[in-house]
């Protein structure tokens, strides 16, 4: 939404769609799973993340809330990209596993107490819309971002995720999470993502590349839509 915002005035057609999810892939994860060797050994609560560790990481808030619960263990997979490895905070309840296979990813979300999004609020995250939001919510994880504003908005306004900035505020926001009855998280999310699966997003991408096909060749432009989601132009 930010993105689209920001860009749909130096076009006639810009369009919005969702940030979509592998629903049926993700969703594995609410299912009992053995855990990955890797993970297997790390004691509960459990607070994960899964993506690309760069620039956007704001290190300083997950050192901070490390140490404000040193009993609490923090699991990051992903590279590290764009920052030199000794830019992490290390910690002995901070594990740092590498990348995984996408295929292997709800094994270690199934694992999970509560996921996270702690980025930074600088101009690498100005415009980004994290998939990784709808597919934590998939796996059926509680999740705690900071005020990433495509993920305060929709998620945060519907319920769908705690948001949090300072260390103070994200140690509560797990802790409410971890608290919160996963039954009901679950059926807000599914009412959320039956519209923000990859198929549904597919089927309008096209029904829009058709009606503007079928404009060009009755010599009329098609007008912007309206929707929301992430820039796509």
């Amino acid at each position: 939404q930010s993105l689209y915002e920001a860009k749909r005035f130096r076009h006639h057609s810009v369009h919005l769609f969702p940030s979509s999810v592998e629903v049926d892939h993700f969703s594995t994860a609410r299912q009992p799973q053995p855990d990955p060797d890797d993970q297997a050994a790390i004691s509960h609560p459990r607070i994960g993340f899964f993506g690309v560790l760069d620039e956007r990481l704001d290190t300083e808030l997950l050192a901070a809330a490390a140490d404000l619960r040193p009993t609490w263990q923090f699991v990051l997979l992903g590279p590290i990209a764009k920052i030199e490895p000794t830019c992490l905070p290390r910690r002995p309840n901070l594990h740092y596993l590498g990348p995984k296979a996408y295929a292997d990813l709800p094994r270690y979300l199934a694992g999970w107490d509560v996921a996270s999004i702690p980025f930074a609020r600088n101009e690498a995250t100005r415009y980004i819309s994290p998939t990784k939001t709808p597919e934590y919510l998939a796996a059926g994880c509680p999740v705690v971002s900071t005020s990433i504003r495509d993920v305060v908005e929709p998620y945060g306004g519907l319920g769908l995720a705690r948001i949090a900035d300072t260390p103070s505020e994200f140690v509560a926001a797990v802790e409410a999470s971890i608290a919160e009855d996963r039954s009901a998280l679950w059926a807000r999310a599914d009412d959320f993502l039956a519209s923000t699966g990859w198929d549904s997003t597919w089927s309008a991408m096209v029904a829009l590349l058709e009606r503007v096909v079928r404009s060009r060749s009755d010599g009329v432009r098609a007008p912007a839509l309206q929707r929301t989601g992430t820039a796509s132009a």
